[in-house]
């Protein structure tokens, strides 16, 4: 039984892109390929990526500058700003928090006893 939405398990695209681009700066369809190779269970498509791109550009988190040094067309190779540094840092401490809690409820969980139907 699943319950787990679309929605729900791209709550941390903005987080894995950052994380992402802090590692190298890069165009769309290299982002979408790291991402699928490094958190394949994250299960992102393009169109999300693509959004989140969009988003974070607009909040002045990454720029993205035309790279036409290529034979085929331009691309646009996104890379962190200032701000999106400081947004990777928010980042981890929201992570941190969480995976403390959810250490907290495995741990509870392990010392429940089901009782007899």
């Amino acid at each position: 039984m699943s319950t787990t939405s679309p929605r729900q398990q791209s709550r941390h695209l903005p987080a894995f892109v950052l994380l992402a681009l802090a590692r190298a700066p890069m165009h769309g369809g290299a982002l979408q390929a790291a991402l699928n190779r490094d958190l394949p269970s994250l299960k992102t498509d393009s169109a999300a990526v693509y959004r989140t791109l969009k988003t974070l550009e607009k909040e002045g988190e990454i720029a993205g500058d035309w790279d036409t040094s290529g034979a085929g067309p331009a691309i646009r190779v996104y890379r962190l700003t200032a701000a999106g540094w400081d947004r990777l840092d928010f980042w981890l401490a929201d992570i941190r928090d969480r995976m403390a809690n959810l250490a907290f409820f495995v741990e509870a969980h392990g010392k429940l006893k089901r009782p007899e139907a």
